[in-house]
């Protein structure tokens, strides 16, 4: 019985591999750096990293959310129509593949605060442009539309992969496996704000007037055009905001170094950032998958299926919405979002949840199986109202408490578990370039479910 848990237990650090000249410190070019890993908690610095994680992916949901105002721009091309979802989920989870694959294998001269803070200019450009062009340009085709925004994707997608291998890499800097689920818990925030202010605000404007002239193409209506303003000038400030916000962290970071490493390295390094760098191992991508390849494998499996859940909620209707009684809560403009807010509110309480004193990240096997059970999910879609043609169950409850919430709820736990689970199984010096692979292993599910949802994209 002990050789077949050996076979499936993960091969934590050995200690001829990290052998520190004292219990809590690392051999540097000659020198001793102190790791604490008992580094003290500090809710204010969670919430910085929280709201860097609100920043990471306000962008992703933000054009999830916006389902349907691109739905309203692509009418007049019904092949751009159905197909647009994947598109932007395929150029977005490419671009940040690439972007991770090319900053994970730049790890000793990387400057993490730097990328992060890239990340969150390119960002407010970005949705900068995006604002202007829900009251500008309105008579373009269909096609130069979709050029132009997945242009956008894909700068937001690489400001993403600048913020993932950043925030994740410098998280665990700190040696404070919370501030890891700190940013997967911004994540989920950033998951629930966009479909509900999409929601509300096609709520609070009048009912679209009818279509455009007989024969010419469709009007956008007003009410879809003031939805996507506010959520597209709400980036901008989110942007904003982290931005402001992110500077003390930097400098309590820069507090850290000097406390770790600047007195013992005096005659070697003249800066912080020469003392980082000093004190930063360089680990092979191999290396690491040997070390962390059941939570790796099952954080990559948990958001490969979540990519199937956007093409499915932005085709699903509600089962009342064609009933003369039904109100504009169940009409498309405002029930996707319903659908997607709720998807994303499972996944925040699943994030959150991590925080909860049972855990599975010292069992990164079960991880691994939950993430293959995470598949079951993807049928219970075919049940519900697909393109408003019928639901084998006739009820918008079972589809947004008994699919989308537990989808929701699943996803946000087994990843946050999976990616605080990794600091616990290499050594100090390698907690930053493993948050960096993590972040590569995420990315790289979201790029392989999204080329796969193409699939589901038809039905």
């Amino acid at each position: 019985m002990d050789r077949i848990k050996s076979i499936f237990a993960p091969s934590k650090a050995s200690e001829e591999e990290y052998e520190p000249l004292t219990p809590d410190s690392e051999s540097i070019e000659g020198s001793t750096v102190t790791y604490d890993d008992d580094a003290p908690f500090s809710w204010i610095e969670y919430s910085i990293f929280a709201l860097v994680g609100v920043a990471m992916l306000w962008a992703w949901n933000m054009f999830l959310a916006a389902a349907p105002y691109f739905q309203r721009r692509f009418q007049s091309d019904e092949r751009i129509l159905q197909t647009f979802q994947s598109a932007i989920i395929s150029v977005s989870t490419i671009t940040n593949l690439a972007a991770m694959l090319i900053l994970t294998n730049i790890q000793s001269s990387a400057n993490y605060p730097r990328r992060i803070n890239s990340a969150l200019l390119l960002n407010v450009v970005v949705f900068a442009i995006l604002t202007l062009s829900t009251s500008h340009f309105l008579d373009v085709s269909a096609p130069t539309y979709l050029a132009f925004l997945l242009l956008m994707v894909a700068c937001t997608a690489w400001a993403a992969g600048l913020m993932q291998n950043g925030a994740f890499s410098f998280a665990a800097s700190f040696g404070r496996p919370e501030y890891t689920q700190a940013i997967m818990a911004g994540q989920g925030v950033a998951g629930i704000l966009p479909p509900l202010a999409q929601m509300v605000s096609f709520l609070a404007v009048a009912p679209p007037a009818s279509p455009g002239a007989e024969g010419g193409a469709p009007e956008v209506p007003q009410e879809a055009r003031t939805a996507a303003f506010i959520y597209f000038l709400t980036a901008v400030g989110i942007s904003a905001i982290a931005a402001a916000a992110f500077a003390p962290l930097v400098r309590r970071h820069n507090r850290l170094v000097e406390q770790r490493m600047v007195d013992q390295l005096a005659e070697s390094v003249t800066s912080i950032e020469e003392a980082e760098r000093a004190a930063r191992r360089f680990v092979s991508l191999p290396t690491l998958f040997w070390k962390l390849h059941w939570v790796a494998a099952a954080v990559f499996l948990c958001f490969l299926t979540s990519m199937f859940f956007p093409v499915f909620t932005s085709k699903i209707l509600s089962v009342r919405g064609g009933s003369k009684d039904a109100g504009r809560l169940f009409e498309p403009g405002a029930f996707i979002p319903l659908a997607f807010f709720f998807w994303n509110l499972g996944d925040l309480c699943g994030r959150v949840s991590t925080m909860l004193p049972f855990s599975l990240r010292h069992r990164p096997v079960a991880l691994f199986g939950i993430s293959i059970g995470k598949f079951l999910f993807l049928p219970l879609y075919l049940l519900c109202n697909i393109r408003g043609e019928g639901a084998v169950v006739e009820s918008d409850l079972f589809y947004l408490l008994a699919v989308q919430f537990p989808f929701g709820l699943v996803n946000g736990w087994l990843g946050s578990s999976g990616m605080m689970a990794a600091g616990e199984w290499v050594g100090d010096a390698e907690r930053e370039a493993a948050g960096g692979f993590m972040g590569l292993c995420l990315v790289a599910g979201l790029t392989v479910g999204s080329l796969l949802s193409f699939g589901a994209s038809g039905i």
